[in-house]
């Protein structure tokens, strides 16, 4: 089964007031100027997939009403769902979407806190791990993003830098891997010019360049740290062929000629 996006419609959706598209491809661009809700966007197709992947997961009995419901509260970072709302409009938000043979819907108001009230909820959940990568590199706030969630449960980092931080956390697997996902590392490792790896006993990353010369994470350039994400996804088996990878501000993610700064 595909599981591209097919089509997507957002109302009243914070900054977004109307949008609908229904002609993606494998990658989408999505291009505007500064405050045009591109990030919020992308949050919004991110928050409803990972919800469907969660959704129906193994013994997880939750309904997609829950799942959705905290997603989006941890991703948008609200009081009460209701602030999500565009101010100006007397209409409810509305986002719905189809990817491959899953639809799903849902809507609510400006007085609504802490669930959404209309669900449509799919017989099967999405297969899948998708994965955004946001603006601001998280390798140096592994440990504080970690942290601030699964201790002190505070806002702060959303759900975006949370569930990337939980999947870098998985140790890379010696076993097969895709075939275009091993080609892709090698790529990757010849980009880079090494490799970024995470210690264990110190809780630190490191990168380490192809003379096995180590430098701290914090001597090493931003491109370098957001490609190295992709790697340790690819290699320890969190990203599959069904994964969407959401990426904020792309350009930050191209890596220098160099490695390390």
């Amino acid at each position: 089964m595909s599981y591209q996006i097919n089509d997507v419609c957002l109302k009243s959706y914070g900054a977004i007031g109307n949008f609908q598209c229904s002609h993606f491809s494998n990658i989408n661009l999505i291009i505007g100027e500064n405050g045009t809700g591109k990030t919020y966007f992308l949050k919004a197709l991110y928050s409803m997939v990972r919800s469907l992947e969660e959704y129906k997961r193994g013994d997880d009995v939750k309904s997609l009403n829950d799942v959705l419901s905290e997603k989006l509260r941890w991703t948008f970072q609200i009081d009460k769902l209701g602030d999500m709302v565009t101010r100006s409009s007397m209409d409810s938000l509305v986002f719905d979407i189809r990817i491959g043979n899953i639809k799903a819907y849902y809507q609510f108001s400006q007085n609504t806190t802490n669930k959404v009230k209309n669900v449509t909820e799919p017989a099967i959940g999405k297969n899948g791990n998708s994965i955004f990568i946001p603006a601001k590199e998280v390798l140096s706030l592994f440990s504080i993003i970690l942290k601030s969630r699964e201790v002190d449960r505070v806002f702060g980092f959303d759900d975006t830098y949370y569930d990337l931080a939980k999947a870098l956390r998985i140790a890379p697997s010696k076993g097969k891997n895709f075939s275009a996902f091993s080609n892709s590392r090698k790529i990757v490792s010849d980009v880079i010019n090494g490799s970024v790896n995470y210690d264990e006993e110190s809780g630190k990353w490191y990168y380490k360049n192809k003379k096995n010369q180590k430098f701290s994470i914090g001597a090493t350039s931003e491109g370098v740290k957001k490609i190295a994400i992709m790697d340790r996804l690819l290699a320890n088996g969190y990203l599959n062929p069904n994964s969407i990878i959401f990426i904020a501000d792309i350009g930050a993610a191209v890596p220098p000629a160099a490695g390390g700064e």
